[in-house]
């Protein structure tokens, strides 16, 4: 345990740097929100349109990778959403949204920081496959099921055009998207426009790991507490749990099979609250699920990294 501590406490020490400077009053929420925004809306944008536009697509989007990791992230799903129901007596539209929460990964923010501190910066192919399709394929399948659970018998003739608009409004979505058209185009950028966006993807984790810790302030342990210990633990043991024997069983490269295991440890990310928030479904419990799993896995992904080779 203390062999890996030091990998991944920098990651969580840039976190808490923003977490006190906003419980000190350094910074507000007005400042914190800006800084989110910059590093969310553009710097990580970038990042993602960096990483997609020259990964190589035929040696790094391999379909056993994409198969464990995601088949993890559905079982979290589907165990979210069946346990809210069935065991603490959440509506569908509570369910679908805890079951989010058990989907998202924090797979930008902390899984790429704390693989590069682990592995180095070119083990991250692995991670930005899994990425490129992260985004846009989770949020498809959480606002899909909410729509279906508002719907009541309603009409659904109109589902495929809210959840495309809801796609394109995000940002990730976006910027990966635009570096997927210049990977297969095989269209070259000028010079300025590289150098430029070098400059945004240096900031662009550094921001998001300092705006998340102020972020992470405002969250309270609220809520059905048994509720969120049952999401942290499919988040931070089921689904790298579900990977990792995935992953085993398809003889994934090592370089693969620690980048998928490595993310799918991480706790929800901040998206899983924004999507709780977007439909005003259980709310408390997604954002206290965030604030208390993200502390939990210092350890728990302290053990995974123990567990890879």
């Amino acid at each position: 345990m203390m062999t890996s501590l030091p990998v991944i406490l920098p990651v969580f020490i840039v976190l808490g740097f923003g977490w006190v400077a906003r419980w000190r009053g350094f910074l507000n929420d007005d400042h914190i929100d800006g800084l989110m925004r910059f590093s969310q809306g553009f710097a990580i944008p970038c990042l993602l349109f960096n990483a997609i536009s020259t990964l190589d697509l035929g040696a790094h989007f391999h379909p056993p990778l994409l198969i464990s990791f995601y088949v993890g992230a559905l079982t979290g799903f589907a165990l979210g959403l069946l346990g809210a129901r069935l065991l603490f007596r959440r509506s569908w539209e509570d369910a679908v949204a805890i079951g989010f929460v058990c989907l998202f990964s924090n797979s930008l923010l902390l899984g790429l920081p704390i693989t590069e501190r682990a592995y180095g910066a070119d083990a991250l192919e692995a991670n930005f496959a899994i990425i490129s399709i992260h985004a846009p394929s989770l949020y498809a399948i959480g606002i899909t099921a909410m729509e279906l659970a508002r719907a009541r018998g309603e009409s659904l003739a109109r589902l495929p055009a809210k959840v495309a608009r809801a796609m394109f409004r995000n940002a990730l979505v976006v910027g990966i998207l635009l570096g997927l058209t210049v990977n297969l185009t095989g269209l070259t950028l000028p010079a300025i426009i590289t150098d430029a966006l070098d400059l945004m993807v240096r900031a662009a984790l550094p921001a998001a790991l300092f705006g998340l810790g102020g972020i992470l302030f405002r969250y309270r342990p609220e809520g059905d507490m048994r509720a969120i210990l049952y999401v942290s633990a499919i988040s931070l043991l089921v689904h790298p749990a579900v990977t990792f024997g995935l992953g085993r069983w398809f003889g994934l490269d090592v370089d693969a099979f620690r980048s998928a295991v490595v993310t799918a440890a991480m706790a929800p990310g901040v998206n899983a609250y924004l999507f709780a928030n977007m439909y005003g479904a259980a709310r408390r419990v997604a954002a206290s699920a965030v604030l208390v799993a993200t502390g939990i896995s210092i350890l728990t992904v302290s053990g995974w990294l123990l567990l890879l080779p």
